[in-house]
């Protein structure tokens, strides 16, 4: 993005445990100093602190008015501002995206930039958009239309590219429970390795 220093950047499709240190890799690589959203339950273990400087801020979904204003007010720093925020928050696939990344950028009067990593074309990159109007519709649009064409590391997990609409229920990935050989069975999928 061209003489733009402060954004929100998606970071889609997610759907694969690589998605995050391949995006963290690409940044330092071009020496882009980011920050990152990611649930507060990965904060809490013994990665907690790694995580904490590798850029991560911890994000409690169930206050999330409360969290768009925290994390737009993160913009208010003189200097360069990436915010990387993925808005599937999860590798399941789900019915909606997560909306907070465009009233963060809204918020924050900052514009939003369409990350991606590309599996079959094996390409990272980010495009510029414009920052959110007061269409949302036509900003969603303008985003699916740009992320019909990428393809994800598991193509059957990318979330619909839509926001839960006023009134319908918020929706959990349905996982099935598993001891911990099923555990490691997901994370070795979710790394690409099955």
């Amino acid at each position: 993005m061209p003489d733009v220093d402060k954004y929100v950047l998606i970071a889609a499709p997610h759907t694969s445990n690589w998605d995050l240190p391949i995006t963290l890799g690409i940044g330092y690589t071009l020496g882009i100093d980011i920050v990152w959203v990611g649930k507060h339950t990965l904060f809490t273990g013994p990665l907690g602190p790694f995580y904490k400087w590798l850029g991560g801020i911890p994000v409690d979904r169930r206050a999330s008015q409360d969290q768009v204003q925290a994390l737009a007010s993160l913009f208010d720093v003189e200097g360069k501002r990436i915010m990387v925020v993925a808005p599937e928050g999860t590798r399941a696939k789900l019915q909606y995206w997560k909306s907070g990344f465009y009233w963060i950028a809204r918020t924050a009067k900052v514009p939003i930039g369409l990350g991606y990593l590309d599996f079959r074309r094996k390409r990272g990159g980010r495009r510029p958009d414009d920052p959110p109007s007061d269409d949302v519709d036509a900003d969603v649009a303008r985003i699916h239309e740009f992320y019909e064409r990428i393809t994800a590391k598991f193509p059957e997990e990318f979330s619909n590219i839509e926001f839960r609409p006023p009134g319908a229920s918020a929706e959990r990935p349905k996982r099935p429970r598993a001891g911990v050989r099923g555990k490691i069975s997901g994370l070795l999928h979710g790394m690409g390795w099955t």
